[in-house]
């Protein structure tokens, strides 16, 4: 999965974080009247709790898998993450013990009293507290299941930015150094835009480059700055009507630097007389 695609995953984990909230919102508004009511109201959450933790395992798997276990700070992510996973299966947990403490007024065994009103009344009351105290441990695991995919989710953001500027910084530092003419044409270029033509003069092809703003820069300037990929032309144009020349990335981080001072130039080497042949004719 390449770094770009983590924006993808934070979406969804949001997307999840959203689902435990409206989940927990439900399991702590839910109300329900003990046996057959209990069980149609309660079911759905803890469906609803089982199919949230599948999701999250594959978020899990996804980003276990990915480029982004290179980046820094990902482990923490991983973990946390690992954490929703626990707690939505409590959450899952909790809701089925719901369930099981649901008294069900089916019939007894064959030879055993069957309950009066009285006493189902008794079971309905005493299984009550303890079905309101699994839901209420339920709400508060979906509730941990939410933060743990909002702080996920910000983690990645985070990591993903670094990770972009370490790359830039990174790319930056692989830009070759640039001569005083070259930053100078490059900068011209970005300022004014430019062409590469070919005319023929003589028989012979001539290569130019123009500047709208009236910068004059060499051909001999102009492949350098190619070869260092710094500058780019629209080969699809045919070089008699004249190629946009268009400044990279690169080209565009290598004026991020400062200017380079000028070299001076080379001082002319004095040419020596030939030496003098004694006896040679005048």
């Amino acid at each position: 999965m390449p770094l770009l695609e983590l924006a993808d995953q934070v979406q969804q984990l949001r997307t999840l974080a959203r689902d435990f909230e409206a989940l927990h919102a439900r399991v702590r508004d839910a109300s329900y009247t003990p046996d057959t009511d209990a069980l149609r109201q309660i079911s759905p959450l803890l469906l609803k709790a089982q199919d949230l933790t599948a999701a999250v395992l594959v978020r899990l798997g996804t980003l276990e898998s990915s480029v982004y276990t290179s980046v820094a700070g990902s482990r923490s992510s991983l973990e946390c993450l690992a954490s929703v996973v626990v707690a939505s299966s409590l959450a899952g947990s909790d809701l089925a013990s719901a369930l099981f403490a649901n008294p069900f007024d089916g019939a007894p065994f064959p030879g055993c009293p069957s309950d009066d009103a009285s006493t189902r009344a008794a079971r309905h009351a005493e299984a009550i507290p303890r079905m309101t105290g699994h839901l209420a441990d339920a709400a508060h695991q979906l509730d941990l299941s939410a933060t743990g995919c909002h702080y996920v989710a910000t983690g990645i953001t985070r990591d993903r930015a670094n990770a972009r500027v370490e790359t830039v910084s990174a790319r930056a530092a692989a830009v070759p150094a640039l001569t005083s003419t070259q930053y100078d044409a490059l900068k011209a270029l970005v300022l004014g835009g430019g062409r590469l033509y070919e005319s023929s003069q003589r028989g012979l092809g001539v290569t130019r480059v123009a500047v709208d703003n009236g910068t004059r820069i060499s051909i001999a300037t102009f492949r350098a700055l190619t070869h260092r990929g710094l500058v780019d032309r629209d080969t699809n144009t045919s070089l008699f009507y004249g190629q946009k020349i268009t400044v990279t990335e690169q080209g565009q981080q290598a004026l991020a630097r400062p200017r380079p001072a000028a070299t001076a130039a080379s001082p002319a080497r004095a040419v020596a007389a030939p030496p003098t042949v004694r006896g040679a004719r005048r």
